[in-house]
């Protein structure tokens, strides 16, 4: 005598189940992130960045239209100035970031160096200087403007992410250098249009002269 056994069937799952759950799980994270209010969410990420974030970018981030976040951020700047904080929101280098405030910098800046000499020594200011206002520049051609060789302040530069590589010059093959993002964020400006102009500062074209 034949005995029958049976057997219960285990349902499948279906690639299209399993993405369904996985959609369902990110469908409730988005809704998490609509329900939050926008303008400390948006602090929130600003106290973390370690460069600019531009508006769309949070915008995208905290999934909300780029209107709204830029009209938050704008108050959110605003709101800031007129309290009279000891922070700051600028929009430096393309995207916004948290700032110490202007009248503060001197107590900043002796808690972070703590007797430490962290500044620019002259020769690389002033090397900073040329390529900031000569880029793309080359390393001969600093040499020439500064009358002494700037290898060693390149490398500092370089090493302090302020000037970078940008190409070649087409006839000599030499390399070119410019400033980079992080030299603006320094300096708390959002482009090189924003330096100050240099006629000021240069003797008039007959003292020149005279002195050549």
């Amino acid at each position: 005598m034949t005995e029958s056994v049976q057997t219960t069937a285990v349902p499948e799952v279906s690639d299209d189940a399993e993405e369904g759950v996985s959609v369902t799980e990110e469908s409730v994270v988005d809704q998490a992130l609509q329900d939050l209010p926008l303008r400390p969410a948006i602090e929130a990420v600003l106290m973390v960045v370690d460069e600019p974030v531009s508006a769309v970018t949070l915008a995208q981030i905290l999934e909300r239209p780029v209107a709204d976040v830029e009209a938050e951020i704008a108050d959110l700047a605003r709101e800031y100035v007129e309290s009279e904080r000891g922070f700051e929101l600028r929009n430096v280098a393309g995207g916004w970031r948290v700032y110490s405030a202007a009248p503060y910098g001197p107590v900043v800046e002796r808690f972070v160096l703590d007797g430490q000499q962290a500044r620019l020594t002259q020769a690389s200011l002033e090397t900073l200087a040329v390529v900031a206002y000569r880029q793309p520049v080359s390393r001969a051609r600093i040499s020439g403007i500064r009358g002494v060789n700037v290898d060693g302040v390149m490398r500092t530069l370089m090493s302090r992410g302020l000037i970078e590589e940008c190409g070649q010059e087409s006839d000599t093959g030499a390399h070119l250098y410019q400033t980079t993002n992080y030299f603006l964020e320094r300096l708390g400006v959002s482009s090189l249009d924003e330096l100050p102009e240099l006629a000021p500062y240069l003797p008039d074209l007959d003292t020149l002269e005279a002195e050549l």
